[in-house]
């Protein structure tokens, strides 16, 4: 059964670790990785990601991207959204900050940003407008 909207905009709030997938250009597949994100309903989404990497020339290029997020406990559910890039901007400490501790052990962040920050290199966050949704609750099967 399809999420409503509210349903669907509230399970993607939730700090779930996304499938990321992007064109992955001429003769290869979509490149498919895990990834964190930051979504609050009827927002955009932002990722942070390396400023050199593939991940980001390949999101340059195709210009758009869709995250899919799910859950198997208590019950088999899923979000699927995917949109245009709106604005893409250099990654900030505080940034980092925010998204590390959507994920992390609040004991656990200030160390991870630390070395983080120092280690990954020159970073970018990359807004994406959600256009299109999928979703579905399973129930528990």
């Amino acid at each position: 059964m399809a999420l409503t909207h509210e349903e669907r905009e509230q399970f993607l709030a939730e700090p779930h670790i996304a499938a990321f997938a992007v064109d992955g250009g001429p003769g290869r597949a979509p490149l498919t990785v895990p990834i964190w994100y930051q979504y609050a309903p009827g927002g955009d989404i932002w990722i942070m990601t390396g400023l050199d990497s593939r991940k980001n020339k390949l999101i340059e290029a195709a210009g758009r991207f869709s995250l899919m997020v799910d859950r198997v406990e208590p019950s088999i559910r899923y979000v699927s959204v995917e949109g245009p890039v709106i604005d893409t901007a250099p990654a900030t400490i505080e940034k980092l900050r925010e998204i590390s501790a959507r994920y992390l052990p609040a004991g656990k962040v200030d160390a991870y940003v630390d070395v983080a920050w120092k280690s990954h290199g020159e970073q970018v966050l990359i807004h994406m407008r959600p256009e299109k949704w999928v979703s579905s609750d399973l129930g528990s099967l």
